[in-house]
C-alpha cells in the first residue's frame, strides 16, 4: 500500500501488490486482503483506492470488478535502467 497526493485528485491509496497463492484463490482470501487494505486507506485519510493489473491478468481484472473497482484507464508503462 502507498498513499498518493496528486494535484488532479483527492488523496488516494494504491495497492502495490496483492498476491494470493494459487491453491487459496476463489475462497475469499483476496477479498479479505482487499478489505483490510481499504480500511488501512481510510485510516490514512484516503478518499479512494487504485490498483494496477497487467493487461494479461484477466482473472485478476474480474476479481477487482467484483469487489467494486471500475476499469478507468489503459496505459503503457515505460522504464529505463540507470
Amino acid at each position: 500500500m502507498s498513499v498518493s497526493h496528486l494535484l488532479e485528485s483527492d488523496v488516494r491509496a494504491e495497492v502495490n501488490g496483492l498476491i494470493v497463492a494459487e491453491g487459496q484463490r476463489s475462497v475469499g482470501a483476496g477479498a479479505k486482503l482487499l478489505e483490510a487494505a481499504e480500511e488501512w486507506a481510510r485510516t490514512h485519510g484516503c478518499r479512494g483506492m487504485n490498483v494496477r493489473s497487467n493487461v494479461v491478468r484477466e482473472r485478476a481484472h474480474g476479481f477487482y470488478e467484483r469487489n467494486g473497482y471500475e476499469h478507468y484507464k489503459t496505459q503503457k508503462a515505460f522504464r529505463k535502467t540507470l
